[in-house]
């Protein structure tokens, strides 16, 4: 990342862009430049040159100069192969579903970016750079969510995405739906003509489903940061055993993750006074349920999931997965499988079941919360307001409704998509990824399992409030306080949907819970 003017800005040259990175443009806005360097021009010139040389010679090249997939079989002349490009781009258009959201758009987007400026696909610069103009001016391309399986690419997805540089189709630009043609001419941006090649080179590859998978994880690390401090609030407003988490079990244990989590709830618990005088000294309290005492082993395995998880999306970013590819050292054209999102599906499918976990576990805390035959002395529904006058109140009880049909939703979805592979395209494609389907599963449960750990930090933050002693510990006092910022303590029955949200937002965007990667 380098300064540009007052912004940073990320430069793409070829080289390795960060997860991070990423993030910080795919969320946050952060301009993208594409380099000017000698060496890079030369790079990317130089299999683009092959391409052509290719096509003069009459070498077949897939998607190019032949039809695709099982078409394959078909050539065409050198003078209808320059003309026939875009029509991969239009007879892909035929998604389905709710729009990719634009922070996974845009993901997708420079994913392409990455991929292409690898020097391996014999494309332009010039449409690096259009790539780029969309995300610097906020152009986003609606793209349905539905129609990809996964190998060959993400190819009716991208066809969306490479509509939309040449003016076709429809985008989002200023908070507004219109057409990419308007949208051009408001950015004074002039639409894409592609050269040979390029139009397949947009959509043949892993984009969407890593996009989407980016910022899954991104989200999945800041639920679990959410979900231990919701943990923590819970284990102090239940009178929990703070020696469940001493660092010594999780020596005997060693799962880096486990370690991390027991260590951040410990952190969290910090008092000022005798821990024994904070928690439950009846006998049938010597050992904490599960969802409380097995916190670390339960959100560890989320921890250690995201170690790789990352470690993979990064990677497959980073990778020049689209059909053909140019050997740069010999000029022979490589006809491979690149496009195939095996590791992006397995990847996704392990975090659907580790974060439905974290759902399931901040669930049965809730009850433990919400039960006054189980919360060690709260009222039942964690109802503050006892005035006869006002009638009869019921607290956090459809709060815990609510929380029970979010997870079991979470759970139902993690069934391995990859699994579900099929025959497709005449049997050209006859072994498929399911990637894209494992990430959009993957961004579904990130949204259930944040909403149920919303819930759960209100739970427990009203359990505090009626305990009446956080102060004790003031690490949970602050970020009481900050729950606060947001969401008001609950005196009397009130629709709590907004609270929900609001807590929501301040795990995905705020600095709330704090965040390790």
């Amino acid at each position: 990342m380098k300064k540009n003017g007052n912004k940073a800005a990320v430069v793409i040259d070829g080289s390795h862009v960060s997860f991070n990175d990423i993030i910080a443009i795919a969320r946050y806005g952060v301009p993208v430049q594409i380099s000017k360097s000698g060496k890079f021009i030369k790079m990317m010139g130089k299999t683009q040159k092959m391409l052509m040389e290719s096509m003069r010679k009459g070498v077949p090249v897939y998607g190019v100069t032949t039809g695709y997939g099982k078409s394959c079989g078909k050539r065409m002349p050198l003078d209808i192969a320059l003309k026939n490009g875009v029509n991969i781009l239009r007879f892909h258009g035929c998604g389905t579903g709710e729009p990719i959201g634009i922070e996974e758009t845009r993901a997708a987007m420079l994913c392409r970016i990455i991929c292409l400026a690898r020097g391996y696909s014999g494309v332009s610069v010039a449409l690096l750079q259009q790539l780029a103009d969309f995300l610097n001016h906020g152009i986003t391309p609606i793209v349905p969510c539905e129609g990809s399986v996964g190998a060959s690419g993400d190819l009716t997805p991208m066809s969306y995405i490479g509509a939309c540089l040449m003016g076709e189709r429809d985008v989002i630009y200023q908070d507004k739906i219109m057409s990419a043609a308007k949208a051009l001419k408001l950015a004074g941006l002039k639409p894409y003509r592609y050269l040979p090649k390029e139009p397949l080179a947009i959509v043949n590859g892993t984009t969407t489903m890593t996009g989407i998978a980016v910022i899954a994880v991104e989200s999945a690390w800041r639920i679990l940061s959410a979900a231990i401090y919701a943990t923590a609030l819970s284990i102090h407003a239940l009178k929990g055993n703070a020696r469940h988490y001493h660092p010594v079990i999780a020596q005997a244990k060693p799962f880096p993750g486990q370690a991390f989590v027991a260590a951040r709830i410990i952190h969290l618990l910090k008092t000022k006074v005798s821990a024994r005088h904070l928690e439950d000294d009846s006998l049938d309290t010597l050992q904490d349920p599960y969802s409380l005492r097995c916190a670390p082993q339960v959100a560890g395995v989320l921890y250690d999931g995201l170690d790789w998880i990352k470690k993979w999306v990064e990677i497959e970013a980073n990778s020049s997965n689209d059909n053909p590819i140019f050997d740069p050292a010999t000029g022979e054209v490589m006809m491979g499988g690149n496009f195939y999102g095996g590791h992006i599906a397995f990847a996704m499918d392990g975090l659907k079941a580790a974060l439905a976990s974290i759902a399931d576990m901040c669930d049965r805390q809730i009850m433990l919360l919400v039960s006054p035959n189980l919360n060690r002395g709260l009222p039942g529904d964690l109802v503050r307001n006892t005035d006869k006058k006002t009638g009869l109140h019921h607290g956090f009880k459809a709060m815990s409704i609510s929380s029970s049909a979010l997870t079991a939703e979470a759970l139902k979805a993690t069934m391995p998509a990859a699994s579900f592979s099929r025959s497709t395209e005449s049997h050209n494609q006859d072994k498929v990824s399911m990637g894209t389907i494992a990430a959009r599963d993957a961004e579904r449960i990130c949204t259930l399992t944040e909403r149920v750990v919303a819930i759960h930090l209100l739970a427990a933050a009203q359990a505090c409030d009626i305990r009446d002693n956080i102060t004790a510990r003031p690490l949970l006092a602050e970020i009481m306080e900050k729950i606060r910022l947001v969401s008001a303590p609950v005196l009397e029955d009130r629709a709590m949907d907004e609270d929900i949200e609001n807590i929501c937002m301040a795990i995905k965007y705020s600095d709330f819970f704090g965040i390790k990667q």
